[in-house]
């Protein structure tokens, strides 16, 4: 598969957006603007290729109509990925293509869609991490249950419609300290969610060539609209993200032996001490 033919000289990111990203950049969530467009890697038929190409743990799907409280990860639909994608419309079903850049042609979209932000993103929170990408096909009304991710990310919408609820970071009333220190020792990302806290989100509306900034570890679900969609998610990481995991997980070394540690700090706080504190510890397999 070689689709890639958007010119690398054309700016998909704005440069109003680019100086909006940089205003906002790391920790406060924002709407963006994008003209990647109908780009030829992104076509339901890219998407079904590519995903029957890639090993299955880079392919998760389910039924698209979840609750936004799920415990664990939905069980899969039984219909193959390929079908799943191509026929989106019927299917009832959300997937996720994940490490989209384990093919050339996506790495090379990736790359160049970061080395827009770039300047922004290192003034900030210095060199670029783990740089990875993710494909999200949902069929109309399909769900993502409330979750939180590790990295820093950009969702841009590229065909249908969705609304992504998004809540504060680093606030235990919606992802409390014992649930990130789990995660951050091999746990899972969903989170327990209950009505009560639907008033502490921020809903943001996406339709095509709109696109939101999510911090490091923000909770949020997203409900799709009326037509099938397609989004895609640029992320990556930082040591700062990386630091900030790592006392997770120590504060969570340490209430295992009965102690109640200080919260980790977001950024700018660089948590070091825990962050090495936890590097020996898992180097010599405590």
């Amino acid at each position: 598969m070689n689709l890639f033919s958007k010119s690398p000289s054309a700016a998909v990111f704005p440069e109003e957006t680019r100086a909006r990203f940089a205003a906002n950049y790391p920790e406060v969530p924002h709407k963006l603007t994008h003209a990647l467009g109908d780009h030829p890697l992104m076509s339901l038929e890219a998407l079904a290729a590519l995903a029957e190409s890639l090993p299955a743990a880079s392919v998760e799907y389910n039924f698209g109509n979840q609750p936004l409280g799920v415990d664990g990860k939905p069980a899969p639909t039984g219909i193959p990925i390929g079908r799943t994608i191509r026929e989106i419309e019927t299917t009832n079903s959300w997937a996720v293509i994940k490490n989209i850049e384990q093919h050339p042609d996506y790495a090379r979209l990736l790359g160049e869609l970061l080395d827009e932000l770039r300047p922004a993103i290192e003034a900030r929170t210095g060199r670029m991490m783990k740089l990875q990408a993710f494909a999200f096909i949902t069929s109309a009304g399909g769900v993502t249950p409330y979750h939180f991710d590790p990295e820093h990310n950009i969702l841009l919408q590229l065909r249908g419609a969705k609304v992504m609820t998004q809540f504060p970071a680093g606030d235990p009333r919606f992802a409390p300290d014992q649930v990130h220190e789990t995660y951050h020792t091999g746990g899972g990302r969903e989170l327990r969610w209950h009505d009560d806290l639907l008033p502490g989100g921020t809903e943001v509306a996406l339709s095509p060539g709109e696109a939101v900034y999510v911090p490091v570890m923000a909770p949020h679900f997203v409900r799709n609209g009326t037509a099938p969609s397609v989004s895609l998610s640029i992320t990556w990481r930082s040591e700062w993200s990386f630091a900030e995991a790592d006392a997770r997980a120590f504060n969570g070394w340490l209430r295992g032996l009965g102690l109640k540690p200080r919260r980790t700090g977001r950024w700018p706080a660089r948590n070091r001490g825990k962050a090495l504190a936890w590097r020996v510890l898992r180097r010599f397999g405590k």
